[in-house]
């Protein structure tokens, strides 16, 4: 991962919340929020809370006594979270995951939707939410599969590759489709101190109306935006809508997306 890999600012919260997260996150913010209920915690921490879609179907499915805070190390993501509202109140707070400002077995549950492939060093950043974990707590997370069980990020990262050959923007598959290994993922968990763990793979259908909604969402309301240079931004965006297109058909396209989801407790 890039540092630039990690920089989710300018327009991108924006375009994020409103093509990406009801595209791709929604589906699996709600399977998150729905596993986390079946614990019935009175406190919640999320981090890379993101533009808060997990967030907000917590707040729709917890008991309305229980706590939930939100963090993310990106304020611009925050922002567009909290402008987004919640049903709640949630407690919104600018945090890095490799170094959390709560105390020791302070959260029943800690949930992370698709912010572990963000994580420099995965088996820290899992060792931090166990630390805030009381015992018997449950980190549940997910993170993609690899980039072919994905349609419209394979399309798209082949496509720029193809049209700039040089310099192939590799955004989409060396970070969030880069982090798929469920072996690996199992090996950083136990150098964190989980001692057990259930992996779950999960297929879904990721549609939109035309095809310009998937380019846009990925070549500019992701950080593949800071890989495409602001004047090739354009172009890009127009070889990723032919592509998608191309494969799926000019009116209202549907492609496949799946996931690991991740219940560890120790």
């Amino acid at each position: 991962m890039t540092l630039a890999d990690a920089k989710f600012g300018g327009s991108i919260p924006q375009l994020y919340d409103r093509l990406l997260v009801p595209m791709i996150f929604q589906p699996y913010a709600d399977d998150l929020a729905a596993r986390v209920a079946e614990h019935w915690p009175a406190r919640v921490l999320e981090i890379a809370a993101g533009t808060g879609a997990v967030t907000r179907a917590l707040a729709q499915g917890l008991p309305a006594s229980g706590t939930i805070v939100a963090t993310d190390l990106n304020q611009a993501m925050l922002d567009q979270a909290i402008a987004a509202g919640t049903v709640r109140p949630v407690e919104w707070r600018q945090a890095d995951a490799m170094r959390l400002p709560f105390p020791d077995a302070a959260f029943d549950a800690v949930v992370c939707q698709f912010g572990a492939m963000f994580f420099p060093d995965k088996a820290a950043a899992y060792a931090e939410a166990r630390r805030v974990l009381r015992p018997g707590g449950h980190f549940i997370f997910n993170v993609w599969d690899r980039i072919e069980d994905n349609d419209f990020a394979a399309v798209v990262t082949d496509a720029l590759a193809q049209a700039f050959p040089l310099d192939p923007p590799r955004f989409l598959a060396r970070t969030p489709h880069g982090y798929h290994d469920p072996a690996v993922i199992a090996d950083d968990l136990a150098r964190a101190g989980f001692t057990t763990h259930v992996c779950t793979t999960l297929a879904a259908r990721s549609r939109a109306a035309t095809p310009d909604i998937p380019a846009i969402a990925y070549c500019q309301g992701t950080p593949l935006r800071n890989e495409i240079a602001a004047s090739r931004l354009d172009d890009a965006t127009a070889i990723a809508a032919a592509a998608i297109a191309q494969r799926f058909g000019a009116g209202p396209v549907d492609g496949k997306i799946q996931a690991h989801v991740i219940t560890a407790t120790g």
